[in-house]
Parts: structure tokens; C-alpha cells; sequence
């Protein structure tokens, strides 16, 4: 296709091959032409939570300064740190996690800053050992949060920062320290002018689940080693692609017009597939932005994730002959970035020498076909998600693909797929218990529902 007169042509593709029987050209095109309707809508920015849209324009309107500026603060922190720690929650780690780990080796040495995460739950053996573990080795802290006061997150920098002025003193811990929040406003936003940290901004219009191609996610992308022009690249061009191509052209369009159509039809929980472990944390990522924009009202896809075929050893006797609420999305990579080839072995012990001279991933592209056909002769349809490579374009033509379906599929169910307003509930909740200041009749009214059950 061509975009202002440049022609771009993405990587991703799709195969609708293992839902035969369960979509019907009839059925999959009139929820193609509601998915297109509805990619209007969100374009032209005039459905429900559309002040939340800043995300729609990310790729193309980061400029070159900015890469340049986090770049720079990569190359900073890395003169005096080995290691970077993450401190978020939800949307504030889980793109970056995602990216980094898709795109850096398992077992080699890595070519940036180590990238540590904290604050993402409130376990005290996990934050121990992290502080212990940071006692003996020179880091730096990358502090994500909009407000300051998420409860998650707050409670780990506290800790965190108070490591680094014992380590380097006050006026050196804020060389440490890079803040990532509100422009103008908020807990955080005070305290990193008080201290004087450097800051990045959070964008009004961007919400967490959305934020990874911002300052939220790039900067720890940087830290990393990773060149996040080339991330950038691949949003770009599926962002393009997306806001030129309609119908039944359009990858969006037929992501939420296929599952939309399962969901009619009782098929209410989506099951992420990845035959990669460097995908284990773009699913989880996925599991959020599908499960936090879409679950309202007493509706929505309930999102899941396996990592075949090691799953396949345990949630797959559920999903071959369990209830039958299910289908996949399958996310394949077409060729590995390295491959290694079965040898001969002496006796044929393990019966495995039919195999010799085939590749590992030539054998797992059988594991999936095979695993497909049993899937749908069990009653699960499956829509395969193609990329030639795992690599950081590619993967940035997946973030925006599924960010931009996220959005089309939220207003097909009749939700706005921009807020979240259940996650305040156990927050609540939690406050009350542990005496928060203001929560003292919910307190009262908390532990009389506890002391019932």
C-alpha cells in the first residue's frame, strides 16, 4: 500500500485456516463491515473515552529529538550504573518486559544495562532480596507512575531510594534517579523537582495499558541495548497501514471481527498461544490490554496465555476436551534468528534418529499444525498471527496492530475500551483495611462484610 506517497508494506500476517467450520463468509463479513465502521470511529476520535487516544498517533509523532534525548540518558545512567531498575506497575513495566525480553538473548551477556523490576506486586521476599542483591552492585532507578502514590510502586521506590542515599549519599542519588510521570502535577511529579531528578513525561491522553511507545516504555527499552528507532519503525508502518486500509484488508478489522463473531457464538475465552519463551511477556502484556479495556458491563473476552508446546503438557488436555468456550490466537515466527539441526544418534536409544538432519524449528512448525488440527477437531478454532522474525520492528508492528484492534474491538462489544473503573474496587478496599486516612467508614463497613463470611 502506499502512505503519502512512500510505500511501506508490513510484515504481519494472518490465516484464517483453522476456523473453518466456526466462521461463516456471511457472518465474518458483516462483522468485518461493523469493525469497519467502527475503525472510523476511532480515527475520527468520536467514540466513548476518546480523550484517551494520544496513543493513536504515537509512531509518527515521536520526533527525532526525543529518541535522541533517551538515547542520552541511557549513555548517562550507564557511566555510573550496571543495572536499572524498572519501578511500575501494570501498563508502567509490562510493555517495556514485553519488548526487552522478546529481544534480548537468554543466556549471553547483555548489551545494555541490566534491567531489574520492582514494584509490580507487594511481596516482601521479592523486594528483600532485590535490596540485597542491589547492596553490592551500582544501579539506578527508572520510577514510572502517573500519580506517585499507585501503592504498588510507591512502596518500592521508597525503599529503593533509600538504598541509593545510603549508598551514594543525597546529593548524588538523584544522578540515579529518573522520574517518569505527570507533566505538571501529582506526588511524584513534586518530589523530582524537589530533588531535582531528570523526568520524562506521561502524556494525558495515554493510558498505561497504551503507554509502551512512550517515554513509559522507551526508556528502559534504551537502557537495555535496544535501538528503539527500530521499534518505532515497525509501529509506523503497521500504524500507516491501519489508517489507510479498510475492510477486509485491514489485519484490525479481521482480528476484532473474528473474535467478536466467537464470542456470539459462546466462545468466551481467547487463549494466546506462543511457541517462542521469548514471547512469555508480550502475552502477558496482551492479557492486560485485552483483559483491562474489554472486561465491563458484565461482558468481554476473558484473556489467557500458553506457551507451547510446554503447555501443551499440561493446560492442553483442558483445551483439547475441556469446556467448549474456547479459541486461540496464534502468534508464529516463520524463520529463528538461529537454528540447530537434529544429529544421529548411536543405538537410536530414545527412537528419535527418524528425525536426523531436520532443524528444531522445522520440527515445532509440525507441533503446531498438528496441534491446530487436533485443536479444531476438538472444537477450538484457531486465527494464526504471522511474523517473518522475532525481531524490534516486527515486534512494534504487533504493539500497535493489537493496540489499534484493542480499540475497534472494545467499541464492537458496546464498552469503552479507555477506562478502568473496577480496579478501584479492591483498592477500596484495601485502603480501608490498613487505615487510610478518609477511608475510616468503609473500614467499618469492610470488616462487617469479612467478619460474615
Amino acid at each position: 500500500f502506499t502512505y503519502k506517497g512512500v510505500k511501506k508494506v508490513i510484515s504481519t500476517k494472518f490465516s484464517l485456516q483453522f476456523t473453518k467450520g466456526y466462521l461463516s463468509e456471511t457472518e465474518l463479513n458483516q462483522a468485518i463491515q461493523k469493525a469497519e465502521q467502527n475503525r472510523k470511529v476511532l480515527i475520527e476520535k468520536k467514540g466513548k473515552g476518546n480523550e484517551f487516544l494520544g496513543w493513536l498517533t504515537l509512531p509518527k509523532s515521536i520526533t527525532e529529538t526525543e529518541i535522541q534525548s533517551i538515547n542520552s540518558t541511557y549513555k548517562k545512567l550507564s557511566n555510573h550504573s550496571e543495572c536499572l531498575v524498572a519501578v511500575g506497575i501494570g501498563g508502567s513495566y509490562l510493555g517495556a518486559r514485553a519488548v526487552i525480553e522478546a529481544s534480548l538473548p537468554f543466556f549471553e551477556k547483555k548489551q545494555g544495562m541490566k534491567i531489574l523490576y520492582a514494584g509490580h506486586h507487594i511481596d516482601s521476599d521479592y523486594h528483600k532480596e532485590l535490596l540485597s542483591f542491589l547492596e553490592n552492585v551500582d544501579f539506578s532507578i527508572n520510577v514510572i507512575s502517573k500519580s506517585g502514590t499507585t501503592t504498588e510502586p510507591a512502596l518500592a521506590f521508597r525503599s529503593l531510594y533509600g538504598l541509593l542515599v545510603k549508598k551514594y549519599g543525597e546529593s548524588k542519588a538523584k544522578e540515579h534517579v529518573v522520574a517518569t510521570t505527570d507533566k505538571s502535577k501529582g506526588a511524584l511529579k513534586k518530589f523530582a523537582d524537589e530533588k531535582g531528578f531528570e523526568t520524562y513525561v506521561i502524556p494525558d491522553d495515554v493510558g498505561g495499558r497504551f503507554s509502551v511507545l512512550t517515554p513509559v516504555g522507551l526508556l528502559p527499552i534504551a537502557c537495555a541495548g535496544l535501538n528503539i528507532a527500530e521499534l518505532l519503525s515497525g509501529a509506523q508502518r503497521m500504524q500507516e497501514f491501519l489508517y489507510t486500509t479498510e475492510g477486509d484488508k485491514n489485519l484490525a478489522n479481521l482480528y476484532s471481527a473474528y473474535r467478536n463473531t466467537l464470542y456470539a457464538k459462546g466462545k468466551k475465552v481467547e487463549v494466546l498461544v506462543n511457541y517462542n519463551p521469548k514471547l512469555y511477556y508480550f502475552t502477558e502484556w496482551w492479557k492486560q490490554l485485552y483483559g483491562e479495556s474489554e472486561g465491563k458491563e458484565k461482558k468481554g473476552i476473558f484473556p489467557i496465555g500458553v506457551n507451547f508446546t510446554t503447555d501443551l503438557h499440561s493446560l492442553g488436555q483442558y483445551i483439547q476436551e475441556g469446556e467448549r468456550i474456547l479459541f486461540e490466537t496464534i502468534l508464529e515466527i516463520e524463520n529463528p534468528n538461529q537454528d540447530i539441526f537434529v544429529e544421529e544418534f548411536a543405538g537410536d536409544i530414545d527412537g528419535l534418529n527418524y528425525l536426523k538432519g531436520k532443524s528444531l524449528h522445522y520440527i515445532n512448525s509440525k507441533a503446531i499444525e498438528g496441534t491446530k488440527l487436533a485443536h479444531l477437531e476438538g472444537g477450538v478454532p484457531s486465527l494464526s498471527i504471522s511474523i517473518p522474525k522475532l525481531n524490534l520492528e516486527n515486534i512494534g508492528e504487533l504493539i500497535y496492530l493489537f493496540e489499534f484492534a484493542c480499540g475497534i474491538s472494545g467499541y464492537t462489544l458496546g464498552v469503552n475500551p479507555f477506562d478502568q473503573p473496577g480496579v478501584e474496587n479492591y483498592k477500596n478496599n484495601m485502603f480501608a483495611l490498613l487505615g487510610k486516612k478518609g477511608y475510616e467508614d468503609k473500614k467499618n463497613q469492610v470488616e462487617a462484610k469479612l467478619k460474615e463470611l
